[in-house]
């Protein structure tokens, strides 16, 4: 049925679709009883799928990637598909448009796309009040700086989004790896990176109750930037990595989209992924967390991530080409 639907919105703009389709799936919640149905349908509840991962136990390790629900809007609708978790944003200070439209391109020969939101969001208050409600899921934030800050002064606008959203999420995880926001993959240099996350960790030290800070990092990093990370991981004590980011490789495209600038995800995706996060687990131990997101267009392929090493995974374009079924059928190959 989803690929029936799938044929049918591919034939529109992507982003136009991702806000149709969000709002749809809001509103079909507001039915009585739907929530319940789709929980009914989707839902696959066993202990055995239960992680307890830096100090936070998940119904199950599938969940949403950042950028799927920016401003913190659809996450309790999400969560009726079976995810263990959702990451909302990426979200800065002050609210921004991003780059200008047209910004994603679906790749369909290639089971990936293109993206160049660049940070996106409606900013922190609006975020901050969507997340007071009730609920049942475990929520990440995924934070980022405003796109006109300095990256010298970027650490003010991380703390800003850490101590707004504080006590509204379970954790927060720290972009410094979109392609879309200019010079924002320099903050992976050690001298950058490390001030930055000292003054967060500094904050998370000084409240009652801590909360873990996840590092997101580039499936583009070369394995001398990959040590000086995990140097400087160890050293600060974070909480995890998210592995990894969209990737500006172009290699294996074969779509007319291939010199459109952005992040590639999907598909294309899977194998640098992967050895990013097989590098992390070596490098970093057995016990360390690592949530593996990144081309995970099948059960099989969050298997292989699970594999490799990752504690959970997140799926973002295998849930638009393979429809929330997916989430189902990687946790019933899981129990398997």
């Amino acid at each position: 049925m989803y690929k029936l639907i799938r044929n049918l919105l591919f034939l529109f703009d992507a982003e136009a679709i991702h806000e149709f389709s969000t709002k749809s799936i809001k509103f079909f919640n507001l039915i009585p009883l739907s929530s319940l149905m789709m929980r009914k349908y989707y839902l696959v509840s066993d202990k055995s799928l239960e992680r307890e991962v830096f100090g936070i136990k998940f119904k199950n390790p599938v969940g949403l990637a950042a950028g799927f629900d920016k401003n913190a809007e659809y996450y309790d609708e999400f969560s009726n598909f079976g995810f263990g978790f959702i990451e909302i944003g990426t979200v800065t200070p002050l609210p921004q448009p991003g780059n200008p439209k047209k910004r994603i391109f679906r790749l369909v020969e290639n089971k990936s796309m293109i993206n160049r939101l660049g940070f996106n969001n409606k900013g922190l208050k609006e975020v901050a009040n969507n997340l007071k409600k009730e609920r049942d899921i475990i929520v990440g934030a995924n934070i980022g700086k405003n796109s006109f800050t300095d990256n010298k002064e970027g650490y003010k606008d991380y703390l800003k989004c850490l101590s707004s959203l504080y006590d509204y999420v379970d954790y927060f995880a720290v972009n410094i790896s979109s392609p879309n926001t200019k010079d924002l993959r320099k903050l992976h240099n050690k001298d950058l990176l490390k001030p930055l996350l000292q003054k967060l960790v500094e904050y998370n030290q000084r409240q009652n109750k801590k909360k873990p800070i996840l590092l997101k990092i580039s499936p583009d990093l070369t394995n001398n930037q990959l040590n000086d990370i995990i140097s400087i991981i160890l050293d600060l004590e974070i909480d995890g990595v998210i592995a990894t980011n969209t990737s500006i490789s172009r290699e294996g495209i074969t779509s007319v989209y291939k010199n459109e600038k952005g992040g590639l995800s999907g598909k294309l995706l899977n194998k640098k992924s992967n050895e990013i996060i097989r590098y992390l687990r070596k490098n970093l131990g057995k016990d360390f967390p690592i949530i593996g997101v990144g081309g995970i267009m099948s059960p099989e392929n969050a298997i292989e991530k699970i594999n490799c090493g990752a504690d959970l995974i997140q799926i973002y374009t295998g849930f638009i080409y393979q429809g929330p079924s997916l989430i189902k059928k990687i946790n019933k190959l899981l129990l398997k």
